[in-house]
């Protein structure tokens, strides 16, 4: 996974939840918490069980999508599905016919499948409620309590996130937990700033924009409409970018959320849903062009940069007629130079009509692609391999002759279609 060693708050977690039975780790987003938990959590597995041994509950679907690829990366070998609300519940019910060792869900699918017999609770020994604050916040409160009043066989619980201004509730049953909070050292390494609009707000953002060049980062609007009119602002002015927001078919949430991890787009332009529950390391910035309502969300939104102790700016754009937030007063203002014309995305993302179902390997489509595509191993980018299908980003210029070369090729044993995405 390219992770020479622990960070602090890794190796304290992992030391602690060997050893407590109740644990609060509050850290910052983009500090590793999801390492920290799993570590000292597989450790307890029993390897030659067959029921599910490890639940953990998260407030949103990138979340537990994001979770299930790391414990996939770890390559631990250990089973693991994910549930969560969005897409068909028939096809989880098939899934957890075979119970698997590690089950992620949402709080409201996990508890209809409770409710549906479908899941055995006797071997669950270890939850966890990740960005626990935010599943209360979003009504979850009713299905968590369900959840943990029919696990009788806890033995190990670990609520974690990066913001703590929610009591935890009764239910819980957190007696005398051993609470870990790493949440200052953050704001060392993140430098935020106001950024006047002296004309209108879409002319600073495009200001911004060049003047960033070709770092990578977000674009937070409040709401949906804010953002089409952004969007329909920055396809006028040549601005390539992706979107990302809760209207939007689950399968186009994934696939945005692929493009702009691979690099093929650099901006990716959100609402909140993009504040918590996404991973994507190396964004250079964050621009606020709507201030959220909360300081709550307006910490998440900034955790998505300055990640793993790496720096990051933030930018909060105002207009002539806006009114700071209460939270934000006494943030510098500073003004933007002028940049030059954006540059284009480096890589295209191409997809791939066969997945880990068809026994395909991210090697199979290295060697498919260098050797009967005469890709350069620079111009291949990263490779996201799902179930049924899968995800590569390749050097701009040569996505199209990819296609053509390469199009009803053999992995494996299936025939697959390659087309830009």
């Amino acid at each position: 996974m390219g992770i020479q060693q622990l960070n602090e708050m890794q190796k304290r977690a992992q030391l602690t939840i060997e050893k407590s039975s109740e644990v609060l780790l509050l850290s910052p987003t983009g500090t590793g918490k999801t390492l920290a938990f799993l570590l000292p959590l597989l450790e307890r597995l029993d390897p030659k069980s067959t029921q599910t041994q490890l639940l953990i509950l998260v407030p949103t679907r990138e979340l537990a999508i994001q979770i299930e690829q790391v414990v996939r990366d770890m390559g631990t070998g250990y089973k693991i599905n994910t549930v969560y609300g969005g897409r068909s519940g028939s096809k989880e019910k098939i899934e957890l016919t075979h119970a698997p060792t590690i089950l992620v869900g949402t709080p409201g699918r996990v508890a209809d499948h409770i409710r549906r017999n479908r899941i055995t609770l006797t071997g669950i020994k270890n939850l966890v409620i990740d960005e626990f604050d935010k599943s209360l916040e979003i009504g979850f409160e009713k299905e968590m309590k369900e959840i943990v009043w029919a696990l009788t066989s806890l033995e190990r619980k670990v609520l974690t996130s990066a913001t703590f201004k929610q009591d935890i509730p009764e239910f819980m049953k957190f007696m005398n937990p051993v609470k870990l909070d790493f949440l200052k050292a953050k704001a060392k390494r993140l430098d935020i700033s106001w950024v006047y609009a002296p004309v209108n707000t879409l002319n600073t953002l495009l200001n911004i924009l060049e003047y960033l060049g070709d770092k990578r980062g977000i674009i937070f609007c409040n709401f949906k409409d804010t953002l089409d009119g952004v969007s329909d602002f920055l396809h006028e002015n040549n601005v390539e970018h992706t979107s990302f927001f809760g209207g939007m078919e689950q399968v186009d949430r994934e696939r945005s959320l692929i493009q702009f991890r691979n690099a093929s787009q650099r901006t990716l332009l959100a609402t909140d849903l993009a504040a918590r529950g996404i991973d994507i390391p190396g964004l250079d910035y964050i621009i606020h062009y709507e201030m959220p309502h909360r300081e709550e969300e307006f910490t998440h939104r900034n955790g998505r940069t300055a990640r793993m102790n790496k720096g990051g700016i933030a930018l909060c754009i105002q207009g002539k007629n806006d009114r700071k937030a209460e939270y934000s007063r006494g943030l510098k203002e500073i003004e933007i130079k002028e940049g030059s014309k954006i540059p284009k995305n480096k890589y295209t993302t191409l997809f791939i009509s066969g997945g880990r179902r068809d026994k395909i390997s991210k090697g199979d489509i290295v060697g498919l692609f260098i050797k009967k595509g005469q890709l350069e191993r620079k111009e291949l980018g990263i490779i996201e391999l799902k179930t049924d299908c899968a995800f590569v980003a390749v050097s701009r210029n040569k996505a199209q002759s990819i296609c053509q070369k390469l199009n009803n090729e053999r992995l494996k044993k299936k025939k697959v279609r390659i087309r830009v995405l």
